[in-house]
């Protein structure tokens, strides 16, 4: 006689649930920041607008297997208050496949919090949804106040930002290997309460006024009982449109354009915003409730470009730096047009020209061998030199999409919606050793990811042309 057992439920992919996460998280704070919605909409008219006027990018995006991803991208941002806090955080996101990815120090822009961002790092999975979240730490260290700085970690320390329930699942999927559709449906349920928006602070007007005092960030992460997501981001294909076009839709943008200036081939990350929102508090207090503001949330909008190497970034950095020790733009955005005209001509310094880029070996690529080229290596010899391949059409390269973020950029965003647009410098107080101990792991290394899909993707190709093994040369 047989004997029929239950099968056992498949697992979801972590895909899966990030991209239901993604779903749940936009949809969350559409309902919670009307101006969000609207900022969707308008994204969404200029990327159509692009891929219809231009089709080489169409055609670039739809080679790199981008071309899907770009409705659904997102990244948002969160700030913690404790260690156990960013441990339990990373946690919670590697159940939907993403990494604590590069060590940010934002102390550069007198912001007192460390970050990292957590994302997919594989390609496949990138495409599906490359959804990010810059996660940052509150560093209580950097006020000054001791008597302050005592009773913001008492008032950390009592507060607990994952239910129950969540938790359970994060220790179901890291003992079990995985969830099923069931659990993930809950999980992400469950996972949203964290960034949930919540106007009732758990501290007195009072204390939230000295804190505020100390620094509109640190009055932000204590006040409350979780981290409420601060903003979403979607990525648009022309972030100069989407900022001209921000007021026509009731909305108005921050100053300048944050990273490098409008270019033919995009690099790395630019960034707007506009302004956060000041939005209806009640305080804790003696005789009840007590009616006040708060401002943190804001929208903010991307545009992405290729990912520089190590040299790259170095002369964008000295060239960032030039600017912007000498052009300072303030709240009012008086002088954003010098700015902007200073940052276009200083930027000429770095070859605007994919070919340029990677032959000085400032930018990575993906390479992929063309029909062509493989048609020709079943009937005959072909050039043993990866350029000379490049040259002869058997060989192809594609950017590789800039996936994090940029303290600068990201601190001038943070300052922008603290009250000011003002372009400013601090001395760098980085701990990334702290920052990995709370976290509980050591951040991978952008550049290292991105070298390694450069290789990769070299080495594929090759082995296609059954060239296997050649080095790509460069002018660096």
């Amino acid at each position: 006689m047989s004997r029929s057992f239950p099968m056992q439920q498949a697992f979801v992919s972590p895909d899966r649930i990030r991209s239901l996460f993604t779903e749940a998280m936009s949809q969350m704070y559409r309902a919670e920041v009307p101006q969000y919605g609207t900022l969707i909409e308008l994204v969404a008219d200029v990327n159509a607008g692009c891929l219809e006027n231009d089709p080489d990018l169409r055609d670039r995006l739809a080679r790199a297997g981008e071309l899907e991803r770009i409705d659904v991208e997102r990244h948002g941002a969160i700030r913690l208050g404790t260690a156990d806090e960013l441990f339990t955080i990373r946690r919670l996101f590697a159940v939907m496949g993403m990494q604590p990815v590069g060590y940010y120090d934002l102390s550069v822009a007198g912001v007192p919090v460390h970050s990292t961002s957590f994302r997919p790092i594989d390609e496949a999975a990138l495409n599906v949804n490359p959804f990010r979240v810059f996660t940052s730490l509150l560093r209580l260290e950097l006020i000054e106040d001791e008597g302050l700085r005592g009773e913001a970690e008492a008032i950390l320390a009592k507060r607990r930002i994952y239910t129950p329930r969540a938790i359970a699942l994060i220790e179901r999927y890291e003992q079990k290997g995985g969830l099923t559709e069931a659990e993930a449906m809950e999980f992400v349920a469950e996972a949203l309460e964290t960034f949930r928006w919540h106007g009732e602070a758990t501290v007195s007007a009072e204390t939230y006024k000295r804190l505020h005092d100390a620094h509109r960030l640190i009055a932000d992460v204590v006040s409350f009982k979780g981290p409420h997501i601060n903003h979403l981001t979607p990525r648009t294909l022309d972030i100069d449109a989407v900022q001209a076009r921000m007021p026509e839709r009731g909305i108005t943008p921050k100053a300048v354009i944050e990273g490098p200036p409008r270019r033919h081939c995009d690099i790395l990350l630019r960034q707007t915003s506009f302004k956060a929102l000041e939005e209806m508090i009640a305080f804790s207090g003696d005789d009840g409730a007590i009616q006040g503001t708060h401002t943190a949330r804001f929208g903010e909008i991307e545009q992405r470009g290729v990912a520089l190497t190590a040299k790259g970034r170095a002369l964008y950095d000295q060239l960032l730096a030039s600017v912007r020790g000498e052009v300072q733009v303030g709240a009012g955005g008086a002088r954003a047009g010098a700015y902007d005209d200073e940052l276009a001509a200083r930027f000429k310094a770095l070859p605007d020209s994919w070919d340029e880029l990677r032959r000085a070996d400032l930018a990575f690529f993906r390479y992929a061998a063309t029909p062509a080229g493989i048609a020709a290596a079943a009937g005959s010899t072909l050039p043993g030199d990866p350029e000379a391949l490049i040259a002869s059409g058997y060989l192809t390269f594609t950017p590789i999409v800039y996936e994090d973020f940029l303290p600068v950029s990201a601190a001038g965003i943070f300052q922008s919606n603290l009250g000011t647009d003002q372009q400013q410098n601090y001395a760098t107080r980085s701990n990334r050793d702290a920052f990995e101990a709370a976290l509980g792991a050591t951040v991978r290394d952008e550049l290292a990811l991105y070298a390694e899909g450069q290789a990769a993707s070299l080495d594929s190709a090759l082995e296609a042309l059954g060239l296997a093994g050649l080095p790509l040369k460069t002018a660096g």
